[in-house]
């Protein structure tokens, strides 16, 4: 019987990572029935083509929902301009990056919580005996999902080491910067400590608890770690190995390959962690991002599946951080800081978050609308920045909103 039983499982994973799964995502609308205007969004168009004329992108797949339909979705220029031109795709497949932190890592440590199983006031060395001393004993799950821990941004990328419990090792070597709660400090530390106590509290590595209770459940099937080689044609590649180590100042690049990554995490911490990471590593699309917002916006829940408790997202998307902080964030997401270009001038609330490579997300509850823009802005050399467009495309989505 057990056997049978995880042969079954096999079954259904290799299901959900194949191409030819069924796709079902939100169902699309005439702009103006959902009460935008369709002449407004035109201009997202002409926006993203301006940016691939600065080289600021090669190309970008936007998506515009509201009341759980979606308005606008377009795939514009190209997913790969080397070594030769390919066409974007709505259904390509991008390096989430740092939206890793929202997409994974923070519903699955909020799920835990929902579950009894973690409390977010307690100590983090409660869960990891091993993260003390250097500051850290006082440091809260809380504090890490805030940005409040006091740690620096990332590891010290001239140290040579390989492997997830290499990592764990440089974690626990790591000191603070400032004491717990006194600022806030985005660090890709507080989520790799983030997803080590999800695999310690849920005993499942933070990919695979992820894929069975939130992905498989929302049908999100084009959402994963170490995407498949079947996925690769749909891929959108970023840039090598070697610059991605080069211009972040990390290890030599001399011996690093200078082939384009393509379905590999361009994210250099997360690569030396075998792909799986809980502040990058995640791939996805822009159908399965819109499937999770609308199961936020609907707090908590998509089709006849639940997720979260209201309460839950509600507290996860509201602010969290310390009150005399001025930088708003909720639990994982960004809410006002220097990091919300994705809200725009006139989306005032709302949460989201962006990823390095050029990915980003804005939900904004008030008028039951949110904007996915998909870029992979470091293809090919790394040169490009996808900053002022997140913030001109929610502009004119905002100024769409008619009633």
């Amino acid at each position: 019987m057990a056997y049978l039983r995880k042969a079954a499982a096999a079954a259904i994973l290799a299901a959900s990572l194949s191409p030819a799964a069924e796709q079902v995502g939100l169902p699309r609308a005439d702009p103006g029935a959902i009460g935008l205007d369709p002449a407004q969004l035109r201009h997202i168009d002409e926006a993203v083509l301006q940016a691939i004329q600065r080289k600021e992108i090669p190309g970008a797949v936007v998506l515009v929902a509201r009341h759980g339909k979606i308005g606008y979705f377009q795939a514009i220029g190209n997913r790969a301009v080397q070594p030769e031109p390919e066409a974007m795709t709505e259904d390509t497949v991008f390096d989430m990056a740092s939206l890793t932190k929202v997409l994974a890592t923070t519903p699955a440590v909020m799920l835990l919580v929902q579950r009894g199983a973690l409390r977010l006031g307690d100590r983090v060395r409660f869960y990891l005996p091993r993260f003390t001393g250097g500051g850290k004993d006082a440091i809260t799950v809380r504090q890490l999902l805030t940005h409040h821990s006091g740690l620096r941004p990332d590891f010290d990328l001239s140290r040579r080491w390989q492997g997830y419990e290499a990592a764990m090792e440089e974690l626990w070597r790591e000191t603070t910067e400032s004491e717990p709660g006194r600022r806030f400090t985005y660090s890709d530390l507080n989520f790799i400590a983030l997803g080590e106590i999800v695999r310690v509290v849920s005993g499942k590595s933070l990919d695979a608890f992820v894929r069975d209770e939130i992905y498989m459940p929302l049908g999100m099937t084009d959402t994963c770690f170490n995407p498949p080689a079947a996925w690769r044609p749909r891929i959108a590649p970023t840039e090598s190995r070697a610059r991605s180590l080069a211009y972040l100042k990390g290890e030599s690049a001399g011996a690093l390959s200078d082939a384009i990554l393509r379905g590999q995490v361009h994210d250099p911490t997360a690569w030396r962690m075998d792909g799986v990471a809980g502040h990058a590593g995640l791939f996805s699309s822009a159908r399965d991002v819109a499937i999770y917002a609308q199961m936020l916006l609907n707090r908590g829940t998509y089709g006849k599946t639940r997720i979260f408790m209201p309460m839950v997202v509600k507290a996860m998307t509201g602010r969290q951080s310390p009150p005399d902080s001025p930088s708003a964030r909720g639990f994982g997401w960004d809410i006002d800081t220097a990091y919300s270009a994705p809200r725009g001038d006139f989306f005032a609330g709302g949460f989201g978050h962006t990823g390095f490579t050029g990915t980003s997300l804005w939900v904004h509850p008030e008028t039951d609308t949110f904007v996915v823009i998909l870029s992979n802005r470091v293809h090919p050399d790394g040169s490009g920045d996808a900053t002022r467009l997140r913030g001109i495309i929610a502009n004119i989505v905002a100024a769409a909103i008619v009633d």
